[in-house]
Formats: structure tokens, sequence, C-alpha cells
């Protein structure tokens, strides 16, 4: 890179650094949807954060928020009507300590909490899918309607008739054990991926490499995970 290059390439990242920033929890990104925020609702609250954080504007008007977001003054006002009637937002009254005016600004830690409170119910909830299904696979499955109420409890929904069929094939043609079933299911649900065609694959990989029983398969994950190449 040549010094000219190099010079531009530095003022610019000095030129975006003075600009400022905003701290973002994932936490939010993964749970508005969960907690019945539209896409524009929750980047009204990102705009807040940024306005107050990076601008120093602690309570931005409505047309400073339209004219940001491409939207109208009157949206904006819905949305904020909608935000603190549901308690995601408030305003907070304070004395400004410059001025000495009574000043507003936009509170946004109920969304903060809310969020939280979704993240570690969802987390509660997780693991108890996780001791479930763990128990499930410990315990031998006696019948196939058996082996479907497991996959509709850990689906949370009725299974479809292909997917019916699909399982009724692993079972009857592939000729997989139910305790293999519920154990390639239990990988799916650990690595996040609850689909019936990943967990195909996971049964079809453990066929391709002649795994027939649970010790083997688990013996085979772990030395998936750990890099190894059967």
């Amino acid at each position: 890179m040549s010094n000219e290059i190099w010079k531009a390439y530095s003022h610019g990242m000095a030129a975006a650094l003075q600009e400022g920033g905003v701290y973002l929890s994932a936490m939010l990104l993964r749970s508005y949807r969960q907690l019945d925020l539209s896409d524009s609702e929750a980047m009204l609250l990102l705009q807040l954060i940024q306005f107050t954080e990076a601008e120093q504007n602690d309570f931005p008007t409505p047309e400073e928020l339209a004219l940001r977001m491409g939207t109208t003054s009157r949206a904006i006002g819905q949305m904020l009507n909608r935000l603190i009637k549901d308690q995601f937002l408030t305003i907070d009254e304070y004395i400004d300590s410059v001025t000495g005016m009574q000043s507003e600004r936009y509170n946004w830690s109920g969304w903060l909490l809310k969020a939280a409170d979704w993240t570690a119910e969802h987390k509660r909830e997780t693991k108890k899918a996780e001791r479930q299904l763990i128990k499930a696979t410990a315990d031998p499955v006696t019948s196939a309607g058996q082996l479907f109420h497991v996959f509709e409890q850990e689906f949370g929904r009725l299974l479809s008739p292909f997917e019916c069929e699909t399982i009724s094939v692993w079972l009857d043609q592939d000729r997989y054990s139910e305790e293999l079933i519920l154990l390639a299911l239990k990988e799916a649900v650990f690595a996040g991926k609850l689909s019936l065609k990943y967990i195909d694959r996971i049964l079809f990989e453990w066929g391709r490499n002649r795994v027939t029983n649970v010790d083997e398969a688990r013996a085979h994950s772990q030395k998936f995970r750990s890099g190894g190449r059967g």
C-alpha cells in the first residue's frame, strides 16, 4: 500500500471514529420479533439510542426521527405512543446540569428489561428441552407413535404427513433404530438446526461411517467435533 493510499485510509478511519458509535447487545436483535416489535419500531428504538449516545441528543423531535427513518412525523408519533403504551419506552424528566432548566429524555430501559426477561425464559426452555431429550434418548421408545410424539414436542407442533412418512422411512427402509434417530434429533437440537433435513444428514453420515448404535454415534460425533475424520 502506497503512502498516499495509507494516509487516505488513515484519515478516513479517523473521521469514522470521530462520528461516534453505539454499543448494541445481540440480545436486543435476537428477541425483538418475539417481543412483538416490528422492524420499524425496533429501528426507531435504535435511532433513539444513536441520537443519545453518538449525538448527545436525549430528546430528538418526531421530525428529526422521521427524516432519519424516511417516514412522516405522524408515523413516528404513532410508533412512539405504542412503544410508551407497551412500556418499551418512557420519557423521563430531569434538571439539566448546565442550564438548570427542566428537560426531557427518552429512556429505553423497558426494552432492555423485556429483552433480558425473554432471553432468560428462552434459555430455561432450551435447557428444559435438552433435559427432556436426553431422558428420551436414554429411555428406549417402544413404538413409532411415541417417537413421533417426541419429535412433536421438540418441534413445538404437530408433524406433517410428509414428516411422518420421512421418519417411517428411517425406521422401515433405512433400518435406523429408534434410539439412533432420537440421538440424531438431540444432535440437531444442540446444533440449533431443528429440521428433518438436517437430522437426515446426520443419519446418512453415521450410516456412511458404519455407525450402528448409540455408543458408536456418540463416539463419531465427539471425534467430528474435535476435528478428527473417520
